[in-house]
C-alpha cells in the first residue's frame, strides 16, 4: 500500500473520531464547576431570604425563580421530598424545557438540599 494513501486513511479515521467525539458531547449536559455551584447556591440563599422578607409562601414548594442566574434555576422542595415538589405546576419551566441545564434545591425553611 502506497504512504500518501495510508496517509489519508490515518487523518481520514482521526478527523472522523474528533468529529464523532464533539457531536456526542455536545449533547450531553454540561458539568458546573465547583465555584459556580457555589456562587449559585449562595444566590439561591440571598433571593430566597428577600422572597421570604417580601412575605412569599413557599409550602406548596415553588419555582422560585427561573432566572437565579445565566443557566440556573431555583426550585423550593420539601425534605423530606413530597409528591408535590413533583407537581409541573411546582416545578420551574425553564428546567422543564431544557432552557436551562442546571439547578438549585433549597427546602422550604431555606435549607440547602442540592444543586446539580
Amino acid at each position: 500500500m502506497p504512504k500518501y494513501l495510508l496517509m489519508v486513511l490515518s487523518l481520514t479515521v482521526i478527523i472522523t473520531t474528533a468529529y464523532l467525539t464533539l457531536l456526542v458531547n455536545s449533547n450531553s449536559p454540561k458539568v458546573a464547576s465547583r465555584s459556580e455551584i457555589d456562587i449559585a447556591i449562595n444566590q439561591a440563599l440571598y433571593f430566597y431570604r428577600q422572597e421570604k422578607e417580601r412575605g412569599k409562601d413557599f409550602t406548596s414548594g415553588p419555582c422560585l425563580s427561573n432566572a437565579l442566574m445565566p443557566n440556573w434555576v431555583l426550585d423550593i422542595v420539601h425534605s423530606p421530598r413530597q409528591p408535590v415538589d413533583d407537581l409541573i405546576q411546582n416545578q420551574c419551566p425553564a428546567f422543564l424545557e431544557e432552557r436551562t441545564q442546571h439547578f438549585v434545591e433549597l427546602d422550604t425553611e431555606g435549607n440547602f438540599v442540592r444543586a446539580r
